[in-house]
């Protein structure tokens, strides 16, 4: 199964790393070899924000509708038909709406949703990428269940007939389709974010690192967008140990060297705290270098069976959040 995996990943993307942890492999830059039907896909929203009178933050889901639902619930956001009622209410989840789980579909509309019906209420939901949203772009589907499979099995008509096509085992072929670099879902994707700013918090899925600042958060948006459209590869430094979407050392350290670091990314980008997901935190959400980095994923899917947490921040006063399944 793993080889047809990368078979996947190697006729599609050919467009650099998948990720700094997994094995490497040499990818020559190469032209997508499935197309799929363009969707129009609005300019991205600003990277900067003012802060809100009430916001929360949602770790990663990981395909599971159910415990979004919940999260969203513990957050006061919708109300039990799965509507939005959070008024001016502002959610950021940090990314990894993908894999591990079976309602990934469901995910994604109800995400989609909710941004419409939270702007339209004078709220917002800002929906960041993690690390598993652009491994599926890739062509990476290691991760992903049976469901997951064949939840986009209707993308398949759409790939044309040709050598590439027939390198594709069946079953995810519709998947490849529609997250190909340019297809309808990875167009979908590139209507968002991968790092935002909240008044004086800045979200991203793995960590922001000091040698990411030269480049700068709306350049780092700019150039995630540009590979989700099929524009161009994945720059190298977004793929590595210090990506946004793979870095791990703030949520793993509270020793003083990586505080010093994490200072200096606040400090360069004028802010006074960092949310991260990525790693799950056995013990829930917490902080670490006096309150200066939160990690909210504590597993939320079936798939981790964490507890239901959100972060609320409220001015200078951040709570954890807690719900029922």
């Amino acid at each position: 199964m793993r080889a047809l995996l990368l078979v996947v990943a190697l006729v599609l993307v050919g467009c650099g790393e998948t990720s700094a942890p997994a094995p490497s492999r040499s990818r020559a830059p190469s032209k997508r070899a499935v197309e799929a039907p363009r969707v129009e896909v609005p300019p991205l929203p600003p990277s900067t924000y003012p802060a809100p009178p009430r916001l929360v933050a949602i770790g990663d889901v990981h395909g599971d509708v159910d415990a979004l639902r919940s999260a969203l619930r513990a957050a006061g956001a919708i109300d039990d038909a799965d509507r939005w009622s959070g008024g001016a209410l502002w959610i950021v989840q940090v990314g990894d709406l993908l894999d591990r789980g079976d309602t990934e579909d469901e995910v994604l509309a109800l995400v989609s949703r909710l941004e419409r019906e939270a702007d339209a209420a004078g709220g917002r939901f800002v929906a960041l990428h993690g690390n598993h949203e652009l491994m599926n772009v890739q062509g990476d589907f290691r991760y992903v269940t049976p469901d997951g499979l064949d939840d986009f099995a209707r993308y398949a008509s759409e790939a044309p007939p040709g050598a590439a096509r027939s390198r594709i085992p069946a079953r995810m072929l519709g998947r490849a389709v529609a997250f190909a670099p340019g297809g309808p879902i990875a167009r979908a994707l590139a209507a968002r974010n991968t790092i935002a700013i909240v008044g004086d918090t800045v979200f991203v899925h793995g960590g922001l690192a000091p040698s990411q600042l030269e480049r700068g958060v709306d350049a780092i948006n700019r150039d995630v967008r540009a590979f989700l459209l099929g524009e161009a590869p994945l720059p190298r430094a977004l793929a590595g140990e210090e990506s946004p979407v793979w870095h791990r050392a703030f949520a793993l350290g509270d020793d003083a060297e990586t505080c010093a670091t994490l200072a200096r990314t606040l400090e360069g980008l004028g802010v006074a705290r960092m949310v991260i997901g990525h790693t799950v935190q056995d013990e829930g959400i917490g902080s670490a270098c006096e309150g200066r980095v939160w990690r909210i994923d504590v597993g939320l899917s079936r798939h981790y069976g964490g507890p239901i947490e959100v972060l609320e921040i409220e001015g200078d006063t951040i709570e954890v959040l807690r719900g029922t399944r």
